[in-house]
């Protein structure tokens, strides 16, 4: 049941592929702006990529997140979702899973070559990579809980940002902390312990509290 979900969402969502291309050009246009507005001046820009690569992956991600339950809930499907004899939690897992390869992988991929535009060092590099691919599961599973929170309200997508970014901010600190490390030269392993930990965390506890924020959703 759990695989048919899984090739069900990866199914629609390949099939809305306006969906899944705007937070990549909201990504891709943050990065190519912030130059504009700044200063085209090398050095600066290697300086601060990082922390505006990493600003422009968490807004891309919550301009999507919107859409993890939205449909489902519209065409009445999430009710029978949470109706089958599996726990709710793996459900919500699936539906993290499928964002995430959808939304935030996209981003690891992309943003070596954003870093390369914005004069990133080459010491970045790596950590950039590694803690997009730790820390985008962690904004995926998070958002998973303000999208259970906010599914049934009709200007949700406004409410969701104020939920959810006071708990990216530890994943938005240590991620770029990380890369800036990797730029000076320093030891940035610790920045990815933090990262891995609270990957750990959420993966227990972020399926748990979705599964229930959808329930008080459905039940209002």
């Amino acid at each position: 049941m759990l695989m048919a979900l899984l090739k069900r969402d990866l199914l629609l969502a390949f099939r809305s592929r306006g969906d899944l291309l705007n937070p990549l050009m909201f990504f891709m246009m943050v990065a190519s702006l912030f130059p504009l507005a700044v200063s085209p001046d090398p050095q600066l820009l290697g300086l601060i990529a990082a922390g505006v690569i990493w600003v422009g992956a968490l807004l891309a991600t919550l301009l999507s997140l919107d859409l993890m339950f939205k449909s489902d809930y519209e065409d009445g499907s999430l009710e029978q979702m949470l109706l089958m004899p599996q726990p709710a939690m793996l459900m919500v897992l699936v539906k993290v899973l499928v964002h995430w390869l959808v939304a935030g992988l996209p981003l690891a991929f992309i943003a070596p070559l954003l870093g390369l535009m914005l004069g990133l060092p080459n010491g970045g590099f790596m950590p950039l990579v590694l803690s997009l691919l730790l820390a985008t599961p962690i904004l995926s599973l998070l958002g998973a809980i303000g999208a259970g929170l906010t599914v049934g309200l009709r200007k949700g997508g406004m409410l969701m940002p104020l939920l959810i970014l006071p708990l990216y901010i530890p994943v938005l600190i240590f991620a770029s902390s990380s890369v800036q490390a990797g730029v000076q030269g320093n030891d940035y392993l610790g920045h990815m312990a933090f990262l891995g930990a609270y990957l750990a965390l959420t993966l227990v506890v972020a399926p748990v509290a979705a599964a229930a924020a959808l329930r008080i959703s459905l039940a209002r």
